[in-house]
C-alpha cells in the first residue's frame, strides 16, 4: 500500500491538479489506440495534452509535446515501458488495470514516482469504479482524475466521490471509434446542451462548478483566485435559489391557502434555526432576512405565474 500520505498537487500543462476546484481535460491521445501511425504532436488538447505511448520509440516525441504520460490501464504489467515512460521527466497518469486492486494500483503509483520525479497522478477510466477510486486517493493521498468519457453523466458523482479532475471526450479519432481505453458518449447525462465533446465537456464543467463548490475545499491565496472561488459559489447558490422556488411554486398550488396570506411563520423560523446549525457564524439573526427574501421571491414568482 502506498506511503505517499502527503497531498501534493500536480502542475499538467496549464492546470493543476490536487488543488483548488477540479480541472476538466479535454481528451487524451492514445499512440497505442492508433498503433504508432501518428505522432505524439498531432492531436492538441484543451487544458493539457495527455499521451499514451504505443511503445519506447514514442517517448521522444512524447516529451517533446506532450504535458504528460499516460501509463495506459492495457499495459500496466510492461514494465520496462513503464519505467521508460516514469522516466521521461513528466507528470505520470497511472490508469488502473480494470481487474487491480487498490493497493495494486497505488503499488504502482509508487514505482512510477520512484522512477520519475515523483508527479504521479491516478486515473480511473473505462466504467469509473468511483468508490474504489476514492479509497485509492484517501489511502494515498495522490490526486486522481475520472475519466466519464463512456459516461459523462457520472461527472457530478465523481467530483462527489473526490475526483480532482474529469477527462471527457476525445479529440483522438482512434480512441473515438471505440480502439482506446473509453469512448465519447454524445450528450450523455442529464443537463447535456445535445450531442457532440462540446456538450460533454459543458456536463463536466457544470458538475465541476456545482458539485465541487459545495463539496470540494479550497484555499486561495490571491485575490483573483478568492474571486473565482465566490463566483463558483455564486453559481451554485443560483442554481439551489432556481430549485428551491421551483419547489415552494408547487407548494403554493397544493396549500388550501397558498401567497403571502399563507406564510407558515412558525415553520420559517424552524427552517432558519436549522440552517443556523450548518451556518453558526451567520446565526439565525443574519439568517433570518436572507431567508426572508428568498421567501418572499418563491412567493412573488409564485403569484406572477399564476396570474398567466
Amino acid at each position: 500500500m502506498s506511503s505517499t500520505l502527503e497531498r501534493r498537487a500536480v502542475p499538467v500543462g496549464g492546470l493543476l491538479v490536487g488543488e483548488g476546484p477540479a480541472v476538466v481535460i479535454g481528451g487524451r491521445v492514445s499512440l497505442r489506440a492508433r498503433r504508432g501511425q501518428a505522432g505524439a504532436g498531432s492531436v492538441a488538447i484543451e487544458g493539457a495534452t495527455l499521451v499514451e505511448p504505443y511503445s519506447a520509440d514514442d517517448l521522444p516525441a512524447i516529451a517533446e509535446h506532450a504535458d504528460a504520460v499516460v501509463v495506459g490501464a492495457s499495459w500496466t504489467r510492461d514494465i520496462p515501458l513503464v519505467r521508460a515512460a516514469a522516466g521521461l521527466g513528466l507528470p505520470v497518469v497511472v490508469e488502473r488495470r480494470r481487474e487491480a486492486s487498490v493497493a495494486e494500483w497505488l503499488e504502482l503509483a509508487d514505482y512510477c514516482a520512484a522512477e520519475g520525479d515523483g508527479q504521479v497522478i491516478l486515473c480511473e477510466g473505462g466504467r469509473p469504479d468511483l468508490g474504489l477510486m476514492r479509497a485509492a486517493k484517501v489511502a494515498s493521498g495522490r490526486p486522481v482524475l475520472a475519466d466519464v468519457s463512456a459516461d459523462v453523466g457520472l461527472s457530478a458523482a465523481a467530483v462527489a466521490a473526490g475526483a480532482d479532475g474529469l477527462i471527457v471526450g476525445s479529440p483522438d479519432p482512434a480512441l473515438a471509434q471505440g480502439t482506446g481505453a473509453g469512448t465519447a458518449s454524445p450528450g450523455a447525462g442529464t443537463g447535456s446542451a445535445g450531442p457532440g465533446p462540446g456538450a460533454d465537456r459543458l456536463v463536466a464543467e457544470e458538475a465541476v462548478v456545482l458539485v465541487g463548490a459545495l463539496l470540494r475545499d479550497e484555499a486561495p491565496a490571491t485575490l483573483p483566485e478568492c474571486r473565482q472561488a465566490i463566483d463558483r459559489l455564486d453559481a451554485a447558490l443560483a442554481t439551489l435559489l432556481e430549485r428551491r422556488a421551483e419547489l415552494a411554486g408547487i407548494v403554493q398550488r397544493i396549500k388550501p391557502v397558498g401567497g403571502f396570506a399563507g406564510r407558515d411563520l412558525g415553520r420559517e423560523r424552524a427552517l432558519v434555526a436549522r440552517m443556523a446549525v450548518r451556518a453558526p457564524a451567520l446565526g439565525e439573526a443574519r439568517l433570518a432576512p436572507i431567508m426572508n427574501a428568498v421567501i418572499e421571491a418563491g412567493l412573488h414568482l409564485a403569484e406572477e405565474r399564476a396570474a398567466e
